[in-house]
């Protein structure tokens, strides 16, 4: 009797744990705008993502809301559709050239704060076993400040792999 009431809290403890789930992830995103990003699950359908990425050679941070879509796919609930919205704000740096007198140039290094608003598209491909998902996704974007008063990326695509806990 102790043996098998041993054998069923084991039992028990294994699913509960494995049915628990996540609720946070952190993540590397490598495309246009490469970096680290981590997530909060506020439920099974919603998150918030922070992203810090680098791009024009400055520094971005963003904040976007996801929504996580499970049932698309009737082959695999383990791929996942997820989409969302959000803002960035950052600085991006270039070099201006100045040609001086006797054919001589100067360069100067200009920098200019950015801010724009972000949209996200992408599949992710949860790894339960693991606790890892690889993903694919776009994320384009409109730069309301900066070296171009307005500046639309519509194809910024990436490669992500998250570690889920």
């Amino acid at each position: 009797m102790k043996r098998f009431l041993i054998l069923a809290i084991f039992l028990l403890s294994v699913f509960v744990s494995n049915a628990q789930g996540y609720r946070h992830n952190l993540g590397l995103r490598g495309g246009l705008s490469s970096g680290f990003e981590y997530r909060y699950y506020a439920s099974d359908e919603s998150s918030y993502k922070i992203l810090l990425s680098t791009r024009d050679r400055g520094l971005q941070l963003h904040a976007l809301k996801e929504f996580h879509r499970y049932d698309l796919f009737d082959f695999s609930e383990q791929l996942v559709f997820v989409f969302g919205a959000g803002i960035h704000a950052g600085y991006q740096t270039w070099d201006v050239m100045h040609l001086l007198a006797y054919d001589r140039l100067w360069y100067s290094i200009n920098t200019a704060f950015i801010a724009g608003i972000d949209g996200l598209a992408g599949l992710e491909y949860i790894l339960y076993d693991a606790p890892v998902s690889l993903g694919v996704e776009v994320k384009p974007y409109i730069d309301l400040f900066g070296r171009e008063t307005i500046k639309i990326q519509p194809l910024d695509f990436a490669f992500t792999i998250k570690y889920l806990f």
